[in-house]
């Protein structure tokens, strides 16, 4: 399918998707040519951003019709985004096989991982396996979508917009409902290492 046909594609489900859709134009994207130096090697780039340390979630989104379970993958790249209206993003891979359910049920919920939920981040990162198998969770309150037991924190969206970014898709949620279910710590990712906060 390509890049620019993943794209397209994601756009076609949220069009399809109920509720207020944002499908901005897609900006101008450039391949390095064969015969071209990339200005950055990938492994130095990851080796670089490696030390900004991160939090990690699980997103996910209820089951649609005909599909056997609800949908969820590992996501390091979250972030809040806006205060008014209140808005968070994701970044997810355009080869991903779980964005296009998510794009289909046009909702999702982020669950922050505590400290000590390595394994489970562990599982929703691999991919074609059942990821909900012997997981807690039970259903957010606006969309349905899973809300991980043990998770320190849980922020329920609506899709509000996606943009291209390189061999990634940015994806906006609308917050329709939050909350931080107790005082544990967030699992924290840093070089290629799950960690966690010391008490000071």
């Amino acid at each position: 399918m390509g890049h620019a046909g993943a794209a397209a594609a994601a756009v076609r489900y949220l069009r399809a998707a109920p509720g207020p859709v944002e499908a901005l134009p897609r900006p101008e994207l450039r391949c390095v040519r064969e015969d071209e130096r990339a200005p950055v090697a990938p492994g130095e780039f990851r080796r670089v951003l490696g030390c900004f340390p991160s939090g990690v979630t699980v997103i996910t989104a209820p089951a649609g019709a005909g599909e056997a379970g609800p949908a969820g993958f590992a996501c390091q790249s979250f972030s809040s985004l806006s205060l008014e209206p209140p808005l968070v993003c994701f970044l997810v891979g355009r080869t991903s096989t779980t964005w296009p359910r998510i794009a289909r049920a046009g909702v999702f919920c982020v669950n922050v991982l505590s400290a000590g939920q390595d394994e489970l981040c562990r599982a929703f990162a691999v991919s074609g396996a059942d990821k909900f198998a012997g997981v807690a969770y039970e259903p957010a309150p606006v969309s349905g979508s899973p809300r991980l037991a043990g998770a320190t924190a849980w922020v329920d969206c609506t899709v509000h917009a996606v943009h291209t970014g390189g061999d990634h898709l940015i994806v906006v949620g609308r917050v329709d409902a939050l909350g931080a279910d107790g005082p544990q710590k967030p699992l924290l990712f840093h070089r290629g290492r799950f960690g966690r906060l010391r008490e000071s």
